[in-house]
Parts: structure tokens; C-alpha cells; sequence
């Protein structure tokens, strides 16, 4: 029989914070295995549907319809894969998602039909994600400046480096940049 010791040890072992951090990143890891898997056969589904409905008179607002719903499909796919890989969510990703799906609403409807304001909204929508989009690279650019420098400042001597206090910020901001998460 075992100590009451070792009993309370174990359970103690259960509600440490990193067991409890792991097992469930563990559980949702799976979960979003299970919804690439839903996922993947969704996509299959649309692309048999697709292809039979080209055997029909072809309706072209129906099939670029289906052709964008699919595209959406592979970018949530990919989106997932990206969370499985690095633990975190792609902006850009989601980004190209809702771009994808706005002008996949708007190829549906068609443009002459949607009422002014909701038309309006869109494209407000539309400039807000290309916004979006426009900073991400700019961060990057912007991330990869300093980084650069950074890396240049870690090459000279380190009586030259460390002689001024803007080369000690510099250094710093270097190495947080690498884990910055976009």
C-alpha cells in the first residue's frame, strides 16, 4: 500500500501550473487536429461538388463562388497548420481569410446589388485589412532595421559596443525582436 505521502505528492504533481499548462495545450492541440482533419474532408466534399456541378449549364457567379469558399478553406487549413507548428495564430493569415471571404460575399451578392451603406462598410472593411496587411510588412521591415543593427553593434569589439548607451539599448531591443510574434 502506498504512503499517504507519496499520495499527496502525486496529487500535488497534478495541480503544479506547468502540468496543468501542458495538458492542455496537449488537449487543444488536439482538438485543432481534429478540425484539420473536418476541415480537409469539407474541402474534398466542395471540390466533388464543384465538379459536378460543371457538368450542369455552368452558372459563373456559382462556381467562382465555390472556387473563393474553397480558397477560404485551404487559408483556414493553412491557418490551423501554422497554430500545430508555432503555438500561435499567423496575422497575415487571418488577414488574407477575411479579405478572402469580404470579396467572396461581395463576388455573391454582386456589387450592383448590395445597398450603398453596406457597400460602403465593405470597403471600409477592405481598407481596414489592407491597413492591416500594410503594417505587418512595415513591422517587419522595420524589426528586421534594427535587428540588423543590432547584429552589426554584436560584431565590433566590446569596448566599442558597449561605449555608448544607445549601443547597449540597441543590443537589448536585438534580442527581444527575435521573439517578437507575428
Amino acid at each position: 500500500m502506498k504512503e499517504p505521502s507519496s499520495l499527496n505528492q502525486n496529487w500535488k504533481f497534478w495541480f503544479q501550473r506547468d502540468t496543468i499548462v501542458r495538458n492542455l495545450e496537449f488537449f487543444q492541440n488536439f482538438i485543432v487536429v481534429f478540425l484539420c482533419i473536418g476541415l480537409f474532408c469539407v474541402m474534398l466534399i466542395r471540390l466533388g461538388e464543384m465538379f459536378l456541378s460543371l457538368l450542369q449549364p455552368i452558372n459563373f457567379q456559382a462556381i467562382t463562388s465555390d472556387i473563393l469558399f474553397v480558397l477560404i478553406l485551404v487559408e483556414i487549413f493553412r491557418l490551423l497548420m501554422i497554430y500545430l507548428q508555432e503555438q500561435r495564430i499567423s496575422i497575415g493569415a487571418a488577414v488574407e481569410v477575411s479579405l478572402v471571404s469580404a470579396l467572396r460575399e461581395v463576388i455573391l451578392q454582386g456589387v450592383v446589388d448590395i445597398p450603398l451603406d453596406r457597400l460602403f462598410g465593405v470597403c471600409t472593411f477592405l481598407v481596414v485589412l489592407g491597413g492591416l496587411l500594410y503594417l505587418r510588412v512595415w513591422m517587419f521591415q522595420r524589426f528586421d532595421a534594427i535587428e540588423t543593427s543590432g547584429n552589426e553593434l554584436l560584431t565590433l569589439p566590446n569596448t566599442q559596443a558597449r561605449s555608448g548607451n544607445r549601443h547597449s539599448r540597441l543590443d537589448r531591443r536585438s534580442s527581444s525582436i527575435k521573439q517578437y510574434p507575428f
